[in-house]
C-alpha cells in the first residue's frame, strides 16, 4: 500500500496549483491531507472522485478557513473515526482514521505553538494523543499515524541546529517525539534513510526552499508491529502546492 502525506495549506490553493493533476501522477493508495482550510461543503467533490478517489472523508475544524484534516482513499476502507472522542481536540478538526482489514491510517496535525496560548495548547495535545495512540494501538496494532507534528526530532531534521527556543525544536518538543517513537513507532522515514539535508517544509521568507534551509517536521510514523513491512519511505519535495512538501510511505500488507 503506497501512502502519501501532504499538508496542503489550504487544499483550495492547492488546487489552483495543480494538486490535483499531481495527485494522479503521484497515484497513491491512500492520501492523508493536512490543513484542508475548508469544509467539504465548500469544495468540488467530483474533482476527487474524477481523479481517482471515489472514497473522501472530511474532518473540519468548527472554525472556517481553519486546519482541518482529510483522507483519499482508492478503496473503501471497513470504518472511518472522526476525531478521537477528546472534545479539547476535536473541535479544531485534527485527526481522522481509516480502517482496513490488515491497516489502519490516520491523517494528523498537530498544532503549532505560534505563541504562549497555542503552545500551552500544543503541550496538551501532545500530552492526550499521545496516551489516546498508546490506547488505540492496543486494539489496532497495524497503525501508521501520517502528518504534520510541526517537531523536528534530531539536529540532522533541521537546516540551523541552533534554532532551540523556537516552538518546532524546543527541547521539551523533541524529547516528546522521542518518547512517541519509543512507545511504538517507527520513524519510517529516519528507518530507511540517514542523509542530512532532507526537510518536508520551508518558510515563504528568506528564498528558503530554493535554499533548502528547512525543516522535517512531517512523518509516517508506523506501529512497530509493521516495522518488517515497511518498504520504502521518501520526501517529495518537487510538489509544489505549499510551503510544506508530501512524504511518501510504501507498507506490504
Amino acid at each position: 500500500m503506497k501512502i502519501i502525506s501532504y499538508n496542503v495549506n489550504g487544499i483550495r490553493a492547492a488546487i489552483k496549483k495543480g494538486f490535483l493533476e499531481w495527485l494522479q501522477q503521484a497515484n497513491p493508495d491512500v492520501l492523508c491531507i493536512q490543513e484542508t482550510k475548508a469544509h467539504k461543503e465548500q469544495l468540488d467533490l467530483e474533482a476527487f472522485e474524477q481523479a481517482g478517489y471515489p472514497y473522501h472523508y472530511w474532518f473540519s475544524a468548527e472554525k472556517k478557513g481553519y486546519s482541518g484534516v482529510a483522507i483519499l482513499c482508492k478503496e473503501k476502507p471497513n470504518h472511518v473515526a472522526y476525531g478521537t472522542g477528546i472534545e479539547t481536540m476535536d473541535f479544531e478538526g485534527r485527526n481522522l482514521r481509516v480502517d482496513y482489514d490488515n491497516i489502519s491510517i490516520m491523517s494528523m496535525y498537530l498544532p503549532s505553538g505560534t505563541n504562549d496560548d497555542r503552545l500551552s495548547f500544543k503541550f496538551q495535545y501532545m500530552d492526550e494523543i499521545k496516551e489516546y495512540l498508546t490506547n488505540l494501538r492496543k486494539e489496532i496494532p497495524n497503525l501508521v499515524v501520517c502528518g504534520d507534528y510541526n517537531i523536528c526530532h534530531q539536529e540532522i531534521d533541521i537546516h540551523n541546529p541552533k534554532m532551540k527556543g523556537v516552538s518546532g525544536f524546543l527541547p521539551e518538543e523533541r524529547e516528546w517525539i522521542g518518547s512517541f517513537i519509543d512507545s511504538g513507532f517507527i520513524d519510517s522515514f529516519r528507518h530507511l534513510n540517514k542523509e542530512p539535508h532532507h526537510y518536508s517544509w520551508w518558510s515563504y521568507r528568506a528564498n528558503a526552499r530554493a535554499n533548502n534551509k528547512g525543516w522535517r517536521i512531517d512523518y509516517n510514523m508506523v506501529g512497530e508491529a509493521l516495522k518488517d513491512n515497511i518498504t520504502r519511505a521518501t520526501i517529495l519535495p518537487e510538489a509544489k502546492h505549499s510551503d510544506h512538501c508530501p512524504i511518501l510511505v510504501e507498507v506490504n500488507i
